[in-house]
């Protein structure tokens, strides 16, 4: 018996082209997908915001009230009142309620590391991801350092009994705050790159952005 063939007509063809599931038409890039975690959209996260982008929030949450807390001079109720806020915005498991987003510095940051790592480690991830995702994760896992040890410090002030010392402690938390936000100038070359102890969530947003504008991405 002869076989039959049926043609359909082209714009029928096109139609099942655009409405055919994305899994019959080729995988997206896995790379994109992790990028697109880190910069533009993560469950869980305020608004459905990116990884990198909710750790930027809230480390300026956090930094606006260590600033609070350093304005408080010795006035130790004021100082750990603003000092619980910080620790809200890092991690809202150390504190519950505040003025943060309730996601914090630290699941956001971490979870930013994780999936550029995963980007870089994608099958068919390109020269471009890999190279930036180093820098990225770099500078993010020193915000992860930072914000770990400024957690230290706002549980030492709300266990200190000495004003003049929560103070000093609050300043030094302040300090640390404001380099996970900006970076910090490690070498005192008058420059802040993506390296280890001197890239903050800043330089990693830089360098995410160089990465999606070399992939072709929007937003990049």
């Amino acid at each position: 018996m002869r076989a039959r063939y049926f043609h359909l007509p082209a714009a029928l063809v096109a139609i099942l082209f655009i409405m055919a599931p994305a899994g019959l038409l080729g995988q997206a890039n896995p790379a994109h997908a992790h990028i697109g975690h880190v910069a533009d959209g993560w469950r869980g996260t305020p608004d459905g915001m990116g990884l990198l982008p909710t750790a930027t929030a809230e480390a300026r949450i956090a930094a606006q009230h260590a600033q609070l807390a350093v304005s408080a001079g010795t006035n130790l109720a004021g100082i750990k009142t603003h000092t619980a806020h910080v620790q809200h915005a890092i991690n809202p498991e150390a504190v519950e309620s505040g003025p943060g987003m309730g996601y914090g510095v630290l699941p956001a940051a971490r979870g930013a590391v994780t999936h550029i790592g995963l980007a870089s480690q994608a099958e068919g991830a390109s020269d471009n991801v890999k190279l930036h995702a180093t820098h990225i994760s770099t500078a993010a896992g020193n915000a992860v350092q930072w914000s770990e040890r400024a957690l230290g410090l706002a549980e030492q002030i709300q266990s200190a009994s000495d004003a003049s010392r929560a103070a000093e402690l609050a300043q030094e938390m302040h300090t640390l705050l404001q380099h996970v936000v900006s970076g910090h100038d490690a070498n005192g070359d008058g420059n802040i790159g993506w390296q280890e102890g001197e890239g903050g969530l800043q330089q990693a947003q830089t360098h995410l952005t160089l990465l999606k504008r070399g992939e072709g991405m929007s937003g990049g």
